[in-house]
């Protein structure tokens, strides 16, 4: 067994698993610590580095190991077509929560209250990278670093604060909590200050989420359809923002 491999098996039990070159690439633009990345063709993975993120390829050169395709995929339960994994170290709860409680943000923190679907959380959290986003919060049973949610993310957690709290331990700021009966949302100016919550795919915000709220927000949706998609709803939601006040970095 050589050294990568060794390396991966002390280290997978309690480490990220980055599924992709894609989930590596974002790891690394946004300053993960990676101790170990495996690939099948080393070569194939620097040349998607050379054409997709040239700006973090010399980090990637001497990381990237070798391995057979028999061993890489005893290493990932579902090998990524780039042929290309990793484990990162999760950033710490305490920096996480530090990170969500600052006051003034430029930036809301998007709350998904109880939420069920893997895969919608790690597309919300790539969302919200994306908008630049103070940091993605979940309560309930989810994991927000299960590896499936990860792999929605493409990695962008270390881009933003992920971190799964209770209901009264939200960040601070005025709570604005989606739901058919609320406001519409075009005639409001979202504060960067807000923390934007969303209810659950079925069952929708908990009265607790509920109690907390200082204002309820409507989407435009036509009659007689039932909801939007989860992911759908917060990208409408930061979109909303972004273009009446706050907008992503063009750093």
């Amino acid at each position: 067994m050589n050294e990568p491999v060794r390396v991966w098996r002390r280290l997978a039990d309690t480490s990220v698993l980055l599924d992709g070159f894609h989930a590596l690439k974002h790891a690394v633009r946004f300053g993960a610590e990676v101790p170990v990345a495996v690939t099948t063709d080393r070569r194939a993975a620097l040349a998607l580095a050379d054409e997709l993120a040239p700006d973090v390829r010399d980090t990637l050169a001497p990381l990237l190991a070798e391995v057979p395709e028999a061993t890489y995929a005893t290493l990932v339960a579902r090998p990524h077509p780039t042929a290309v994994a990793a484990l990162a170290v999760r950033p710490s709860r305490e920096a996480n929560l530090r990170a969500l409680a600052h006051i003034p943000r430029t930036a809301p923190v998007v709350v998904l209250d109880n939420p069920r679907n893997l895969g919608n959380a790690g597309a919300v959290i790539r969302l919200a990278a994306g908008f630049g986003a103070a940091g993605v919060v979940t309560t309930g049973t989810l994991d927000p670093w299960h590896p499936t949610v990860v792999r929605g993310g493409a990695g962008l957690h270390f881009a933003t604060a992920v971190e799964r709290l209770d209901v009264d331990e939200l960040p601070p700021g005025p709570v604005f909590a989606l739901d058919p009966e609320g406001d519409d949302i075009r005639g409001l100016k979202l504060p960067d200050e807000a923390v934007l919550a969303f209810g659950s795919e079925r069952s929708g915000l908990s009265a607790a989420l509920r109690a907390r709220a200082d204002h309820l927000v409507s989407l435009p949706m036509r009659p007689q359809v039932s909801s939007y998609n989860l992911a759908t709803s917060v990208a409408m939601t930061l979109f909303h923002w972004s273009a009446t006040g706050g907008a992503p970095t063009s750093s």
